[in-house]
């Protein structure tokens, strides 16, 4: 069964910044700080992102002292890849469907 994307998921990771932070979180967890030195992003603005891709179930937190790690939450995107292949599939099997016009 073919089963929607999330579009929140979609939007959280349609901004290239928002896409660069989950680059970096898949290569391990990182603190804001980190990200800010990582991305050349102000802190505010960052913070921001940070809440649309927790929002959106991408990541996680780990409060450390004063600090926040954030680690990325690879069974979503494992289930967004899934949808986009079924996605894929559908397409494939379609691809010889076409509707007459009127």
């Amino acid at each position: 069964m073919l089963t929607s994307v999330d579009p929140d998921v979609i939007r959280a990771l349609g901004d290239p910044l928002r896409l660069r932070i989950v680059t970096l979180l898949a290569r391990e967890t990182l603190c804001t700080t980190h990200l800010v030195e990582e991305t050349g992003a102000r802190q505010t603005n960052l913070s921001n992102h940070m809440r649309v891709l927790r929002e959106a179930g991408l990541v996680e937190t780990e409060p450390c002292g004063r600090y926040t790690y954030y680690r990325l939450k690879p069974e979503v995107l494992a289930g967004l890849s899934g949808q986009f292949a079924q996605l894929a599939d559908s397409a494939r099997t379609a691809a010889g469907n076409k509707r007459a016009c009127p």
